[in-house]
């Protein structure tokens, strides 16, 4: 099967070179997005990490940041505690984003967010395990893979007013954040939302931390899935299955 930034990349160039044999003008921004395109395919880790601290500024920005004093702040703090300080050589940097939306996620440069609305519904072992989750999609390379295509769907989005003055090293505070909602978007397949299951529970297992919390926190989600707006962010991105969950206490139950 095509994947999605190699299916974009074929779209994008096919549409200049049809423009060219018609005797069409092509504007500099068409060229420019193919290069894009081109690029996100070939994204290196070096890129995709500078990408990462960009958008992830960028949606530090628009959004309510928990004060340090607070008592998400230092709940999260104490969540995290146990858990590792850096993740592929990154420093894992944690805030919460004051909003009733129930998500959390991670990026290559260590940039970890949690929603209080997530925080609002679960424990803190249960917190703890999405986490590690979140963790897992870096550890394991879907991160990475999912800010490629980001990347890739961004610039053909911006296709009509590309400029050739942006590149992954250096973004507009505006393409960065739309980068970055592209990327919290972006749904993980199946077998990924499985391997950072499994990720989290040997994490867990590993500092010896309570693993039941993976378990009930999954329960949760899946009673709000089409019952609750605000659960709509993490539901689209990593949707609810009962062969996670099953998984997950089959795990648990070998475990004991």
């Amino acid at each position: 099967m095509t994947k999605p930034a190699t299916r974009l990349l074929t779209l994008t160039c096919a549409a200049a070179v049809a423009a060219l044999v018609a005797g069409c003008n092509v504007n500099e921004g068409m060229l420019n997005a193919g290069g894009s395109a081109l690029k996100a395919v070939t994204l290196s880790k070096e890129d995709v990490v500078q990408m990462s601290s960009q958008s992830c500024q960028a949606l530090d920005t628009d959004n309510q940041i928990a004060k340090s004093n607070s008592k998400y702040a230092t709940r999260l703090a104490a969540i995290v505690k146990p858990l590792p300080k850096e993740i592929e050589g990154q420093t894992i940097n944690y805030k919460v984003y004051m909003t009733k939306d129930i998500n959390a996620w991670a990026m290559d440069n260590g940039c970890v967010r949690v929603y209080s609305g997530l925080m609002d519904l679960m424990n803190d072992d249960e917190v703890r395990g999405v986490i590690g989750h979140e963790l897992g999609h870096v550890a394991l390379g879907h991160s990475t893979a999912s800010m490629r295509t980001a990347y890739a769907t961004s610039a053909a989005r911006q296709a009509a007013a590309a400029s050739g003055n942006a590149t992954a090293a250096v973004l507009s505070s505006s393409a960065a954040g739309a980068l970055g909602e592209a990327f919290i978007n972006a749904q993980f397949s199946q077998s990924q939302e499985t391997a950072a299951d499994n990720y989290s529970f040997d994490l867990l297992t590993q500092l010896k931390l309570e693993r039941k919390g993976l378990v009930t926190g999954f329960q949760k989600l899946a009673k709000l899935s089409g019952k609750s707006s605000a659960a709509s962010s993490l539901l689209s991105s990593h949707p609810s299955s009962e062969k996670r969950v099953e998984n997950l206490q089959g795990r648990l139950d070998k475990a004991k």
